[in-house]
């Protein structure tokens, strides 16, 4: 029985849907990839006397004097404003409210990713470094006061896996894409700022904020694909613990 024209549109439809919905999830898988695989590179190259010395001359080139930071004073004031922005404190602070945002919106699984995202971040932060023991740069570069070892750079990877991880949350609460997209933009701008910021302070090498932000898109990137999976499961099986549409 042939379709009508009806039929057939909504067909392309439902196949357009489903096309978007696995490029998306390939991408996400890239993503991962990509970010694991370039984690594995840095961290085989600081070892390397190349690798310590592009770290040593971003460094220099930071604060061509140790302890004095290229550019006027308001921005060394802004850099330590914005630095904060993937501390810890500021983080569990912004989750609260994100996640009680998310509540609000009846997005319960993006809620309870979000959270688990933050502790997992914090988690592989820790454990790598343990692992790795790098040392950090220099005291006399150092512009704030650093606790652990270096690598990768905690503030990084952090704010990495929480504002990315928060920016695809929310793009699922909003249906008009310029909001999505904003969100995103956002997300992604506040990680890199985070993570320059590291350097210029001192606090860390640059391949330790390279690590950060691969590790912490691929971290991102996989919350994002078990919100995928557990959602379609869970839309088919009427589960509690999913994303309502939103108005």
């Amino acid at each position: 029985m042939a379709m009508t024209g009806e039929q057939h549109l909504v067909f392309w439809r439902r196949a357009l849907r489903v096309a978007r919905s696995e490029i998306a999830a390939l991408t996400a898988l890239l993503i991962i990839a990509f970010g694991v695989m370039t984690f594995v590179e840095i961290a085989d190259d600081m070892t390397e006397a190349d690798g310590q010395a592009f770290d040593q001359m971003v460094l220099n080139w930071m604060q061509p004097t140790p302890g004095e930071m290229r550019g006027p004073w308001w921005m060394h004031e802004a850099a330590a404003d914005l630095t904060s922005l993937g501390g810890i404190s500021v983080l569990t602070l912004f989750a609260l409210i994100a996640f009680s945002f998310l509540l609000i919106q009846r997005k319960r699984l993006s809620a309870v990713l979000l959270v688990v995202g933050l502790l997992g971040g914090v988690a592989l932060s820790e454990g790598l470094k343990v692992v790795f023991e790098r040392a950090r740069p220099p005291a006399v570069y150092q512009a704030v006061e650093t606790l652990n070892a270096s690598f990768p750079s905690g503030h990084t990877l952090l704010s990495t896996v929480f504002y990315l991880t928060l920016g695809v949350m929310l793009t699922r609460a909003f249906a008009q894409k310029r909001f999505k997209a904003f969100v995103l933009v956002c997300a992604m701008l506040i990680a890199l700022l985070v993570g320059l910021t590291r350097i210029y302070l001192g606090a860390h090498w640059a391949s330790d904020v390279l690590a950060g932000w691969s590790v912490g898109a691929a971290w991102a990137m996989t919350l994002w694909l078990v919100a995928y999976a557990v959602e379609r499961h869970q839309s088919a099986a009427h589960a509690r613990l999913q994303d309502e549409p939103g108005d």
